[in-house]
């Protein structure tokens, strides 16, 4: 479990809190990434019924963030949704972790 919380903790790291181009294409890397590991837990009989809400976080979150990419939609109102979805991502990876047994996020 030691190895999926390093892992957890480096997409923690790498969740970016600015809107651009390249930065809606990292976070859905990441949240691809970040549903590959629930599903590695999950696995896990001592977790697996309590990952399905995490799993439920992730529609909303891509939602959020492809609103934030909206053509139409004005640079702040794409910041705002963009803040909000990685916002979003980052409270996630955070219940999980302690979820799984850690607090040590960022260290």
């Amino acid at each position: 479990m030691s190895e999926i919380k390093g892992k957890i903790t480096e997409l923690f790291d790498r969740i970016p809190r600015r809107h651009t181009a390249d930065n809606v294409k990292e976070i859905y890397s990441i949240l691809d990434s970040y549903e590959d590991l629930l599903k590695d837990i999950e696995a896990d009989a001592r977790f697996e019924k309590q990952v399905i809400p995490f799993f439920e976080s992730l529609d909303p979150i891509r939602a959020t963030i492809k609103k934030s990419n909206d053509n139409k939609a004005s640079k702040k109102t794409k910041d705002l949704l963009f803040d909000e979805g990685s916002s979003a991502l980052k409270e996630s990876v955070e219940d999980l972790l302690r979820m799984i047994g850690t607090d040590e996020i960022g260290q």
